[in-house]
């Protein structure tokens, strides 16, 4: 696909990166970037690190990085197109026609051609169910009590017993081996040759927020294992950014979402009128399907299973919650297991009322601790106290920590005044507020060689970009040809271009990149750790830096010397430029 790159930079400068990414992600500022924890990956601490002067994003954890772009499509699994559709109508503006390159047309059309087979597999699924072939996946829903209503709405199904079934049908509709195995539909070995993945189970299809399948989750007939088998990730499926039901509870138009740990859980919620609730895909729960919730409520209700394995599942989402600025509440659904039963027990009035008294994040959490201790002992009592004191140096607002401290005094029956003097002699030995834990930028202390050239050459690219007023002073002794790797090259080409002209633009150079990886590596080029040194240390460093990158240059072409006159070429202007180097001095 071409848009003109005019377009592409309006769309791009139309939609603030910060504006756009705090939607999805709570970040904070911090000097003059903005930290929160990185929505591609699950960690503890705030690696991901959003630029307003580059209007890039970075995450020093996992290396995810770009422009607004391709942030968009990576958080929202969105083709190029898609991306620049979604940010121009943010922004108003109206776009024309695309036109397509080969390359992006075969992208664009796998994607879809993966949609289409997804879609196409949802169909035979769905009418098997209601076929003789699917008579005990019928009567294993109808048993769970669900109407035909709400298996038409979820479009519910069956796989067969026999293990070539799907694969059959699809290649009646002209759908290619290659096609069917990425969309994780069937697997081949030199046995079975192509086989289904899913059959003998009844068919839960997974869509996206619009109402695309784009993967599916199947419940084993009998007792075959796994009980459970979900598609595995493709293209057009992300485990961690996507969560069942979305696509209905998203339009829900209430001010909370239910969390549930099953798919049965989740379509009987919305039989029952809880149009709200929505699961994991066969997985713990994410930071990146948190920051999905975060964008539609700040009210999340955990209906996990009340046993123990749901008790410990619910404090672990409880924790990611609270780490992307939301709150959680817990239902109780004694005497029964998950709400699926509770519902069927005791009706949606019963569960409403539950959910009305639901219990706050941070109790339920004391609660669950104090399951450790035998508060008839003194130690054991003293230790719990001891425990909550910690938790309770977790809340940084002052005036949160003090509620919070009266309503566990209260419960707890503890002097007010004592366990305050007990959270701030826990605060003077671990301290309220941790420092901020800076990104590690990935470099190991023992580098090959070639691991340090390209090294210098990062940082160089990255002070540049934070400092543009040291390229002027830096020109005449570096060139684009200095830089080795074939990528920085480019991107050292494009930047010094742009600042010769007196531009600034970094977040358009990544797109020259159209491969994802690449995308992530000029990124990341721009995102090296500087070392933070007094001005005249600084000074020293960069022309360090800048020395490195040019002896490195000099040695990387005199080892291709013979009969090329390139290089040649820039062995004599390499040793002149680090003559010169030796003598100059550079101010920063």
């Amino acid at each position: 696909m071409y848009y003109p790159e005019e377009l592409v930079e309006e769309v791009r400068s139309r939609n603030d990166i910060v504006d756009v990414i705090s939607g999805y992600v709570r970040m904070q500022k911090k000097g003059s970037n903005y930290f929160g924890l990185c929505p591609f990956h699950n960690e503890k601490s705030s690696s991901f690190s959003v630029s307003p002067s580059k209007q890039m994003y970075y995450c020093f954890g996992c290396g995810a990085g770009g422009n607004v772009l391709t942030f968009v499509m990576e958080y929202e699994n969105y083709s190029f197109t898609e991306a620049m559709k979604f940010l121009a109508d943010r922004a108003g503006i109206k776009l024309p026609e695309v036109e397509y390159n080969e390359e992006t047309r075969q992208k664009e059309n796998r994607r879809a051609r993966l949609l289409e087979v997804n879609k196409e597999a949802a169909k035979y699924f769905y009418y098997q169910l209601r076929s003789e072939h699917g008579k005990i996946g019928m009567e294993y829903f109808q048993k769970r009590q669900l109407t035909d209503e709400t298996m038409k709405q979820f479009g519910l199904g069956f796989s067969n017993k026999t293990s070539d079934d799907l694969v059959k049908y699809l290649h009646s509709k002209g759908f290619k081996d290659d096609l069917i195995t990425e969309a994780g539909l069937a697997s081949f070995d030199e046995r079975f040759g192509m086989h289904d993945k899913f059959w003998n189970r009844v068919m839960f299809p997974i869509q996206d927020s619009n109402h695309r399948v784009i993967g599916f989750g199947g419940r084993v007939m009998g007792d075959g294992t796994p009980k459970y088998l979900n598609s595995p990730e493709t293209p057009v499926f992300d485990k961690s950014r996507n969560l069942y039901g979305l696509n209905f509870a998203r339009t829900s138009r209430k001010d909370n979402f239910i969390l549930c740990e099953g798919y049965m859980d989740v379509i009987a919620m919305h039989q029952a009128g809880f149009h709200q609730a929505v699961a994991s895909l066969g997985t713990a729960f994410t930071s990146g399907q948190a920051n999905i919730l975060r964008r539609y409520t700040q009210n999340v209700y955990l209906a996990y299973d009340s046993d123990g394995a749901g008790v410990n599942a619910a404090l672990r989402a409880l924790g990611i919650l609270r780490q992307v600025g939301m709150s959680g509440k817990i239902i109780n659904m004694q005497p029964y297991k998950d709400p699926d039963e509770f519902i069927k027990n005791l009706g949606a009035e019963e569960f409403s009322r539950r959910m009305e008294q639901a219990e706050n994040s941070f109790l339920f959490e004391i609660r669950m601790l104090e399951r450790d201790f035998d508060l008839k002992d003194p130690e054991g009592k003293t230790r719990f106290h001891r425990e909550i004191a910690k938790k309770l140096c977790g809340f940084s607002e002052e005036m949160e920590r003090e509620n919070y401290l009266e309503a566990v005094a209260e419960k707890y029956q503890i002097g007010f005044d004592q366990l305050r003097k007990l959270v701030n002699s826990v605060a003077a030995q671990t301290g309220l507020a941790k420092p901020l834990e800076r990104p590690k930028s990935g470099i190991q202390s023992k580098q090959s060689p070639e691991e340090n050239r390209k090294k210098a050459q990062r940082l160089l690219i990255t002070w540049i970009a934070e400092e543009p007023e040291t390229y002027q002073k830096i020109k005449k002794y570096i060139s684009p040809k200095d830089f080795t790797e074939e990528l920085y090259a480019r991107v050292a080409e494009r930047l010094f271009q742009d600042l010769e002209k007196g531009e600034y633009n970094p977040a358009a150079i990544i797109d020259m990149f159209t491969d994802e990886e690449q995308q992530r590596e000029a990124a990341a080029l721009f995102h090296t750790k500087l070392a933070q040194t007094q001005d005249m240390d600084r000074a020293k460093a960069f022309k360090d830096i800048v020395y490195t990158v040019k002896k490195d240059s000099y040695e990387y072409y005199t080892s291709r010397l013979g009969t090329d006159v390139e290089a040649i070429n820039k062995v004599i202007e390499g040793k002149k430029a680090l003559e010169e180097l030796g003598k100059a001095h550079i101010s920063v």
